[in-house]
């Protein structure tokens, strides 16, 4: 028997508890952020692609390519993409995706209206301001889930930004709040990491606007701060979108400068 993927224990916790908001959420998530095997009548010719429908409604999608190849029994031709972005496609097309069908204890028909919620959902976009930070406070009252999908979804914003803090914040001329601190992000990434920040509050049920997120360079002195009092994310590395910088000397707590 072979493990289960991520979308497998996303829809048996969904399953367990069928009155939990916060599970079917992270269902949701699952399906958004993981790489679907789409099932096609023929390979693609010039970017173009012809999918299965399934009774008039439903794409063909699994998590793993040997789960398409057992439900088919043969070789076929499909292509990979992430579930946001098979949603997308599907705008203005009434049709929903029937995902892992007799292969995996995850199998299950979303209908079009379904995967018209997911993409609306993925739509939102962050409102931006400018603000002035006065005090930097340890993060408080923030529940698990937010900061455990906080975490998950920094772990695949590989090369992004060197790493990333979790802090309260209190702002020049009022207000208070919770602040997502990029730091060394690259800046054409920085798009990408409000969106993961934004479906990061979004799935885990949280309302809109209980944090904020903000983008500081290596020598910004803010980022001591932070340091001091945040929480630490780190991103992974890897080959990236370009050279990352690296998080500044000092900024983590267990492993202070080596002076010279």
């Amino acid at each position: 028997m072979t493990d289960p993927t991520p979308l497998d224990e996303a829809h048996a916790a969904m399953m367990a508890a069928e009155e939990d908001d916060a599970a079917r959420l992270k269902f949701y998530e699952r399906i958004a952020d993981v790489e679907l095997f789409l099932l096609l009548e023929a390979e693609p010719v010039d970017d173009q692609i012809n999918p299965v429908v399934l009774d008039g409604q439903y794409l063909i999608v699994f998590d793993r390519a040997q789960r398409l190849a057992a439900y088919v029994g043969d070789a076929a031709p499909y292509v990979a993409l992430s579930g946001r972005a098979i949603a997308g496609m599907l705008e203005g097309q009434d049709l929903g995706l029937a995902i892992n069908i007799g292969v995996a204890p995850s199998e299950i028909l979303l209908p079009a209206g379904a995967v018209a919620w997911l993409r609306d959902t993925l739509a939102h976009e962050a409102g931006e301001v400018e603000a002035r930070i006065d005090r930097v406070v340890p993060p408080k009252g923030l529940p698990e889930t937010l900061v455990a999908a906080i975490d998950a979804k920094l772990a695949t914003a590989t090369g992004m930004a060197a790493g990333a803090f979790l802090v309260g914040v209190e702002y020049q001329g009022g207000g208070r709040g919770h602040l997502l601190a990029f730091v060394g992000a690259i800046p054409r990434a920085q798009d990408a990491l409000v969106r993961a920040a934004s479906e990061a509050l979004t799935f885990s049920g949280i309302e809109a606007g209980a944090m904020d997120v903000g983008f500081f360079t290596p020598d910004d002195p803010t980022v001591a701060k932070l340091a001091k009092v945040g929480l630490r994310f780190d991103l992974p590395q890897g080959e990236g979108l370009q050279h990352t910088p690296r998080m500044p000397p000092g900024s983590d707590p267990s492993k202070p400068p080596i002076l010279k």
